[in-house]
């Protein structure tokens, strides 16, 4: 092949090379294109998604996650509210369900909170949340995790929760014997914590303590200062007789309780009132003790 023929092929390919270029880099514009999405793509998709599973029980997955600041305890919520609203339901469900929630943390971080590590304060938190949501403080556990591999990026942590699960033994055995000393053994914590109200037998008047009463000071001081909130009232029963009259009795009760609650100060539309019956009951009905402990009506500020 002659020198002429040559120069003509490689002058013929590169002809034809640019017109290639020109027409999708300059005219299409693909070749920015192509190189920010792969960017914008590894933006969207740098945060670990949020997953809590119970072996085969439960499975929640969120393309988001909670969010901490950087030396702050409490988490933002709004990416997994969802998954926490459903992981709620399963553990009010699962009444023998423990979860254990461990809070992550780095060492550059400055603890300016009462706990003695800042994993310990973002565990915290979240149980705090859940136990607002009417979850059981028995049935939270709070552990805490030194992670180095942690990033913040601006200054905010995507992640630093982790949730586990364990089975409880029903504690049958620790059951009171009488409805006054199921009574007595109830705690005021906070007016955010469920407490038990029990009635003596054939008595529609709720056994009065120094624990409930405190409870009901609180709830009347609070619910005066937020016109958000509401009081709510909550019947259960053991499993005797029909499912129906059951829900019906529960409803029974609580409406009994919201009528005194009224006569001590506390305004009838500040007051909500609900019936589930048997279907949450917080010992076993297989015994006399079990079933007297689930006729109750509990109480919440919500």
């Amino acid at each position: 092949m002659s020198n002429s023929k040559v120069l003509w092929y490689v002058l013929l390919v590169a002809w034809i090379s640019g017109s290639a270029y020109w027409h999708v880099c300059k005219i299409k514009q693909l070749c920015d294109a192509e190189i920010l999405g792969s960017i914008n793509s590894v933006a969207v998709n740098s945060a670990e998604p949020l997953v809590i599973s119970d072996s085969t029980s439960l499975r929640l997955v969120s393309p988001g996650n909670f969010r901490f600041a950087k030396h702050g305890d409490t988490p933002e919520l709004s990416s997994v509210q969802p998954e926490l609203d459903s992981l709620t339901k399963y553990l009010i469900v699962n009444k023998h369900k423990q979860v254990i929630i461990t809070g992550q943390y780095l060492s550059a971080e400055k603890n300016t909170t009462t706990f003695s590590d800042l994993g310990l304060a973002r565990a915290g938190k979240m149980k705090d949340w859940l136990v607002s949501k009417g979850i059981a403080d028995s049935l939270i556990k709070t552990n805490s995790n030194l992670n180095e591999a942690l990033v913040f990026t601006n200054d905010s942590l995507s992640g630093g929760l982790i949730f586990d699960f364990e089975n409880t033994t029903p504690s049958i055995g620790r059951i009171a014997l009488t409805e006054t000393e199921l009574a007595n053994e109830q705690k005021f914590d906070n007016i955010f914590k469920p407490l038990d109200l029990y009635f003596p037998t054939a008595s529609s008047e709720y056994i009065k303590t120094d624990q409930n009463q405190m409870f009901i000071a609180e709830a009347k001081k609070y619910l005066g200062e937020n016109n958000d909130k509401k009081l709510v009232l909550t019947g259960h029963t053991d499993d005797e007789d029909s499912a129906e009259w059951n829900l019906t009795l529960s409803r029974k009760r609580a409406n009994v309780v919201r009528k005194q609650f009224i006569t001590m100060g506390i305004a009838p539309d500040r007051i909500i009132t609900k019936g589930k019956g048997e279907w949450e009951p917080k010992a076993s009905n297989a015994t006399l003790e079990g079933k007297r402990a689930n006729r109750r009506v509990t109480i919440i500020v919500k």
